[in-house]
């Protein structure tokens, strides 16, 4: 392993409070060894500390609002209240839901104040949980593209390097989890944005099996299927505990469905290990910057220290028609979805080119077009059907580049070769998408530039507790703490 970067190690230390598991800091708030004052203020002094230099944490409430909150919630505690998992614990929300009360921008000029009189449904669990928000996390406009930018906040810094980007969507979550500044927090992810920047901040972070965790209220409910919410935090436990209460079926979101009755409780069975799928480049398919794939081989050898066996494989399909099929299938689903803000002229001005590009897409699409995609995906899912026959989990990397300059849009040029879109550069992402399949981001380590990078673990549909078990088990052979 490389030596750590210094820039996260040049900041001011994080105290013991922040250091602390959310899993840790639940019990002890609950058990009243810890009050939720004590936490909340030694959160906002990390905080104040320490996101200036990186822009993670945005509309950040009032302190003496938030410790208002706090000490209401230790009354209530002082009482006999039943607090719920998440009882006393500041968290900031991903800036693409919606937060009663609180200002959601979408990163969008067109939203720079506009405050939600609803909550998105995982939200509204989280608050029903026992948490404090404290704010938002920053996100590039409407979620588009892996750079955390945006004319309202602008940009959010990578926590290892603060030339580099912070990655995206979920870019703010993932910085303000690595740098100690919230105990866990919500990503979401359509085409990496909640594996992507924790790979890119050292951290982990678990896209839930499709419909496990509600979207809504704002989503099309019957069509949007690939876009969803799930946990992002520095350890395998933190993320189940947030799993727990963001999953499970809600009558207001059709196609979604329930888990277990505690991911958290079913952690504490012992791995049995298993065999893996390592895709690697897909034979060449995709194009990968140099050191990725070393890391991940070098994770996986790891791996096999607690019982799981990689073996190469190259399933044989089509993967040109795949990613054909996933920038269709998002277009009709994203494109259509920003189409109202493009048809009005005082809008679309406002509007990333980005964004463009997807509504310009969604209007040239055809039914019979949307159809053969559903198809191309529909095949896709069958043969990793068959694949977990003989395998437990796939692996990939997260993504094909190393953390990138933070002024560059995103990356024209990978391993020599010119990407056309501008999440070309993410196809590796696009596979659990398009399956439904669980997939979460464990780290893999740094470059020899202090560049920090992950790979996806897969697992079967809606096998959501044996790729977070494969990731616990994974987690104890780390040779460093995730978010170090």
């Amino acid at each position: 392993m490389t030596i750590r970067p210094v820039w996260k190690h040049d900041l001011p230390p994080a105290g013991d409070i922040c250091r602390m598991s959310a899993v840790e800091l639940a019990e002890k708030i609950k058990a009243r060894q810890l009050s939720v004052r004590e936490v909340a203020s030694a959160f906002l002094d990390r905080i104040e500390a320490v996101n200036p230099k990186v822009n993670a944490i945005v509309s950040l409430r009032d302190r003496g609002d938030i410790l208002a909150d706090a000490d209401a919630a230790d009354s209530a505690l002082a009482k006999g209240a039943t607090p719920g998992p998440l009882y006393g614990l500041p968290i900031a929300i991903k800036d693409l839901a919606l937060t009663k009360g609180l200002k959601t921008t979408f990163g969008s000029p067109i939203y720079a104040d506009f405050v939600p009189d609803e909550d998105d449904f995982f939200v509204e669990r989280m608050r029903a949980a026992g948490a404090i928000f404290v704010g938002k996390t920053n996100t590039p406009e409407f979620g588009l593209g892996s750079n955390t930018y945006n004319n309202v906040f602008g940009a959010t810094l990578n926590a290892f390097d603060p030339a580099l980007t912070a990655g995206g969507s979920s870019g703010g979550a993932a910085v303000a989890l690595a740098l100690d500044m919230v105990p866990v927090a919500d990503g979401s992810d359509f085409g990496g944005s909640l594996r992507n920047p924790a790979a890119f901040n050292n951290v982990f972070g678990l896209r839930p099996s499709q419909g496990l965790v509600p979207g809504g209220p704002m989503n099309e409910v019957f069509h949007s299927q690939i876009g969803l919410e799930g946990p992002m935090a520095r350890n395998v436990r933190d993320m189940a505990l947030l799993l727990d209460v963001q999953a499970g079926h809600d009558a207001r979101a059709p196609l979604s469905h329930s888990g277990e009755a505690s991911y958290l409780d079913a952690l504490a069975a012992s791995p049995k290990g298993g065999r893996v799928a390592w895709f690697g480049n897909l034979g060449g398919h995709l194009p990968v910057e140099a050191g990725i794939l070393e890391l991940c081989e070098a994770g996986l050898r790891r791996f096999g220290e607690v019982g799981f066996a990689a073996e190469p494989v190259v399933p044989d399909f089509d993967f040109d028609a795949l990613w054909r099929a996933f920038i269709t299938l998002r277009q009709a689903t994203s494109g259509c979805e920003l189409k109202a803000h493009f048809d009005d002229p005082a809008r679309r001005g406002l509007l990333k080119p980005e964004a463009v590009w997807e509504v310009e897409g969604a209007m040239r699409l055809t039914a019979v077009q949307v159809h053969a995609a559903s198809t191309v995906r529909s095949k896709w899912y069958r043969t990793l059907l068959n694949l977990f026959e003989r395998f437990d989990l796939v692996a990939l990397p997260t993504a094909q580049v190393f953390p990138f300059a933070v002024s560059t849009h995103w990356p024209k040029e990978v391993a020599g070769r010119a990407m056309d879109s501008y999440h070309r550069w993410m196809e590796v992402s696009a596979y659990a998408s398009l399956a439904g399949c669980p997939a979460v981001n464990v780290p893999v380590g740094f470059d020899p530039q202090g560049r920090p990078m992950g790979m996806q673990l897969i697992g079967r549909p809606r096998g959501d507790l044996a790729v977070l078990q494969a990731a616990a088990a994974y987690e104890t052979v780390l040779p460093w703490p995730a978010g170090a």
